[in-house]
């Protein structure tokens, strides 16, 4: 259970949930469906609460500590903690943009993307309606899962 708790961000639901209805599974592309599953079949209040506890995009250093260890880890892979003070002021701007539009925060899988393509992103993403980015959110929460699972599985070999 704790293994699993920090797949999908600061929602431990998703993993106590596989646990009661699948107990223990060994192969991570089942535990991966598994989990997909169980966040698709939640509610839409469910959703929300999920994308809405992911932070905010090349936050400023005071804000990161409020970011979990995988978020942290996440962001520095692609370079979103060394951005210069006027790439840390855009993606700021786009933040409070993209929240002001759609009610949540913008959520991509930003491992093994660079800044200026989560930039571009954004941007065009800014442009998309609410149900659009609502499934944009989705997906890309349940890539960032996947993601965070294979390294999961990397790190008990």
């Amino acid at each position: 259970m704790s293994r699993f708790s920090g797949v999908y961000e600061h929602s431990p639901w998703v993993a106590e949930r596989l646990m009661a209805t699948h107990g223990e599974l060994d192969d991570i592309a089942e535990i991966e469906a598994a989990m997909a599953k169980i966040v698709d079949d939640a509610s839409f209040e469910e959703k929300m609460e999920l994308i809405r506890k992911h932070p905010d995009l090349a936050v400023s250093q005071d804000r990161a500590g409020q970011m979990t260890m995988e978020s942290r880890e996440e962001q520095h892979s692609a370079g979103l903690d060394s951005c210069s003070s006027g790439e840390v002021q855009l993606f700021d701007t786009l933040n409070k943009k993209y929240r002001e539009r759609f009610g949540f925060p913008f959520v991509i899988a930003v491992r093994g993307r660079s800044r200026y393509q989560i930039l571009d992103a954004f941007e065009t993403r800014l442009g998309n309606d609410f149900d659009s980015e609502f499934s944009n959110a989705m997906d890309e929460i349940h890539k960032i899962a996947a993601l965070r699972l294979q390294r999961l599985n990397v790190r008990k070999e």
